[in-house]
């Protein structure tokens, strides 16, 4: 490795195709492999780049070319199996300080995939790290697409023309625009690598056996009974045929394109198939293989290997130890998975983290009668993770809601984002397992979390995320979401013809804080009419938001078959939702269900459930979400009295060689000042005392607490979280998230405190800890709130290196080992 190497550079990424290439400096010995990049390019490319023909390079610019000091020099390349295909580099300027010349070349036969861009990111990023501020690009004036990637990268941007090139001019500093068009091109990127997944013209099953239930064997079985719509090519080393279909000793062998593949071998003969998938040409791979990261450090280390070489070729990866995937689209009609039960087409998208659940989920899924679009088990989780479903089913128009089973997250912050705008459009529905092993780590490519576990739930139900208990309330919550509209408020009417069922219902709803119209009972002999009366009733009153409907049979004497018809005339169209208790009933029952094209449920259908607590509770957790959609998200304020540039400067001398600091008083004072807040060391106590506390933790960033400052406090947990930096909505929402935010809002008559210096405060403080990573702590107890305002007593703080930048501020990456 050359010295001086800067191996943190290295990343793996998702191109606008949704292939990937990964990237990294240039070394000393990619001599020769600079040499063959140039071969190939044309002369077109060539004239672009350096104004002149050059048919050649000289063993000198060669050598100029790779030999950088990644400093004042530095050079990314991009590399897709064992080719480079762009490269990109800057020059620092001795006449211009902070000022260093850039440019690009990509392969011709990779233009339009997005390298341009995404190498522009990296290598700013990296000039950033070594002290760049400005890029200086010189064009050719017809070079559109050059000129349009330095345009479109959301810096701002100074162009001269002098004597036939144009001169652009970059400031390197992030802004909310490059921002912004990093994430736009990250959802594009990698919404497009999993719809290459499930969208696959051909499939292959490598490992494709003869043996009866087999994991081949059931993999190839459940492709051609599910009659996916393309061919399938099963991989077996010496059979001529499987399952009566024409088999082929490799994937090399296949005289066809194959989009997919499904790898069903040992694990020590996965890397080969691997290369020669690569070899082929294929586009994804579901590894349902099982002897990787759950089996020790060992199987690890080959599972890492795996995802490298799959990435290096343009592969994204699915599992290993997966159950797989599943596409209803009737246009394809994928079902690559080991599950005997594949649900029918529907509105939901649902992934799994386990492979062993899966079966049970999807079997489950079918019994309720609920639809799916797509299905993901993602097993391990070493590639293809939750993170990048969402960024598919945010555009998929056949998924109305999202379906998570997540036991741990691989990229938390970067979770909370995507869901939070996913969350605008589609509900997303998660069982999180691991609540009492939140700390531990393991077999998972990721992170044990380090927040308690109610202070996730806040973060999720911040991102607007439906976060529930378990596998029963999921599909709860889902069977009313894929069928029913959402509520515009929380005012349901009860509609029983059973005062039992009745109360329990009422019971529920004040337990869960639903405001109860007056119960409409109807007694035992309630028959259709009485229903529909009822229900109309219900629906053209506006003070109802959402209708229970409860029907059991009388315990003597038949009951009326009209009643569940009657419910679904009314339902169908209308604008606010329905639920039901229907004769034990539990998911779509036949009688409640407007039927689609191939005999699933519709948009209309009615979802029952077997007790009518479980009806009440669905709803809660709906209405709650339908709240949260409505309500604005907010803004961040600007606010006066900031110095961010000095405050960094600060912390920078502060840290000096890295070592963590336990900062003085003074020195915490200072730096609070840099955002307009003061220490006031009157020892007059008098108010309300709180604390707020914003931290920098590992998997989220910047996490904003605040609750009471007192025992009683303490003892309870009574503290709200969420992610920095806070929106005036969120600041508010802070305050009153705690338990006992009555005592700050007029408690018995008592005046309110200053809520609204209050709410700057948690502004400025979640401000400070979201622009400086390195303040792993800063603690203000207490904080005296009075009607009067604010005074900040005591502060602590303690500021230490991140282990790396954060992921919303750097370039695109794939999630690194």
């Amino acid at each position: 490795m050359t010295e001086g190497y800067p191996d943190q550079w290295e990343a793996d990424v998702v191109l606008s195709d949704g292939g990937t290439a990964h990237l990294r400096p240039i070394r000393s010995e990619d001599a020769d492999l600079l040499r063959v990049f140039y071969a190939r390019l044309s002369p077109e490319s060539i004239y672009y780049r350096f104004f002149s023909p050059r048919p050649y390079l000289t063993d000198r610019e060669v050598e100029h070319f790779t030999g950088v000091d990644y400093d004042r020099r530095v050079a990314l390349i991009a590399t897709i199996g064992e080719e480079m295909v762009a490269v990109v580099r800057y020059d620092m300027l001795s006449d211009r300080p902070e000022t260093a010349e850039v440019a690009f070349l990509v392969e011709d036969a990779h233009q339009g995939r997005g390298l341009g861009a995404v190498l522009l990111e990296h290598i700013a990023a990296a000039a950033r790290e070594r002290g760049v501020r400005r890029f200086v690009a010189s064009v050719l004036p017809d070079n559109r697409r050059m000129t349009r990637v330095f345009r479109e990268a959301g810096y701002q941007a100074e162009q001269r023309f002098e004597e036939g090139v144009i001169e652009l001019v970059l400031d390197l500093e992030p802004t909310e625009t490059s921002v912004e068009v990093m994430a736009a091109r990250e959802h594009r990127a990698e919404s497009r690598s999993i719809q290459r997944l499930l969208f696959p013209s051909s499939v292959a099953v490598v490992g494709a056996s003869r043996a009866e239930h087999s994991v081949g064997q059931t993999v190839l079985r459940n492709l051609l009974s599910g009659d996916f719509s393309g061919p399938v090519y099963p991989v077996h080393p010496t059979a001529t045929a499987v399952a009566g279909v024409r088999a082929y000793a490799s994937v090399l062998d296949i005289p066809d394109d194959v989009d997919l593949a499904v790898v069903a071998v040992r694990a020590d003969a996965v890397r080969e198939v691997v290369e020669q998938c690569a070899g082929k040409g294929v586009r994804g791979l579901v590894v349902v293989s099982s002897g990787f990261g759950e089996t020790g450090p060992e199987g690890r280390a080959d599972q890492e290997e795996l995802v490298r070489l799959a990435r290096a070729y343009g592969m994204r990866v699915v599992g290993p130890n997966c159950l797989g995937i599943a596409n209803t689209d009737p246009d394809v009609r994928l079902n690559a998975t080991l599950a005997p039960t594949m649900p029918g087409r529907g509105p939901v998208g649902f992934f799994s983290q386990s492979g062993a659940l899966g079966i049970a989920i999807l079997q489950r899924t079918a019994e309720r009668g609920l639809g799916l679009s797509t299905f993901v088990s993602a097993g391990n989780r070493a590639d293809v993770s939750g993170n990048d479903l969402m960024q598919y089913w945010e555009e998929d128009p056949a998924t109305k809601a999202v379906l998570l089973y997540l036991e741990s997250l691989g990229n938390p912050r970067k979770f909370a984002r995507l869901a939070r705008r996913l969350g605008r459009r589609k509900p997303i529905v998660a069982v999180k397992s691991g609540r009492s092993t939140q700390g531990v780590p393991i077999g998972h490519a990721a992170r044990a979390l380090t927040l308690p576990d109610h202070a996730v739930s806040a973060l999720f139900q911040q991102a607007g995320l439906i976060r529930v208990e378990d596998l029963a309330e999921l599909f709860d919550v889902a069977q009313l979401l894929a069928y029913q509209p959402l509520p515009s408020g929380d005012r349901i009417a009860i509609i029983d013809n059973s005062d039992s069922l009745g109360l329990l219902a009422q019971d529920a709803a004040v337990a869960l804080g639903l405001e109860v119209r007056p119960r409409v009972d109807l007694g035992p002999r309630a028959d259709a009419d009485d229903y529909e009366a009822a229900l109309a009733g219900a629906l053209a009153d506006d003070s109802v938001d959402a209708i229970v409907a409860l029907f059991t049979p009388p315990t003597i004497g038949g009951y009326d078959v009209r009643v569940p018809q009657k419910i679904l005339r009314l339902a169908a169209g209308g604008s606010k939702p329905i639920v039901a208790t229907y004769l034990g009933s539990e998911g779509m029952p036949a009688d409640l269900r407007i039927t689609g094209p191939d005999g699933t449920a519709a948009e209309g259908s009615v979802p029952s459930y077997a007790a009518p607590e479980d009806a009440v509770r669905a709803l809660a957790y709906v209405i709650q979400y339908a709240q949260w959609r409505r309500t604005p998200a907010g803004r961040l304020p600007e606010l006066d009295g900031t110095d961010r540039k000095r405050a960094r400067a600060l912390v920078e001398g502060w840290l000096g060689s890295g070592d963590p600091v336990e900062a003085t008083p003074e020195q915490a004072a200072e730096l609070l000042g840099c955002y307009g807040i003061s220490i006031s060391a009157d020892a007059a106590a008098g108010g309300v005392p709180t604390r707020v506390v914003t931290m920098e933790d590992p998997s989220f960033g910047a996490v904003v607490s605040f609750g009471l400052a007192d025992e009683t406090a303490a003892l309870l947990d009574d503290r709200a979280y969420r992610l920095g930096p806070l929106t005036d909505v969120e600041a508010a929402e802070l305050i009153r998230a705690i338990r006992t935010a009555p005592l700050l809002l007029g408690h018995r008559g008592a005046q309110p405190v200053d809520v609204a210096a209050l709410e700057e405060l948690l502004l400025r403080v979640s401000r400070l800890g979201y622009d400086l990573p390195e303040v792993a702590r800063l603690e203000l107890n207490p904080v005296m709130a009075d009607v009067s305002g604010v005074a900040v007593r005591d502060v602590a703080l303690r500021l230490e290196r991140p282990l790396g930048p954060r992921t919303e501020l750097g370039p695109r990456r794939l999630r690194q080992f």
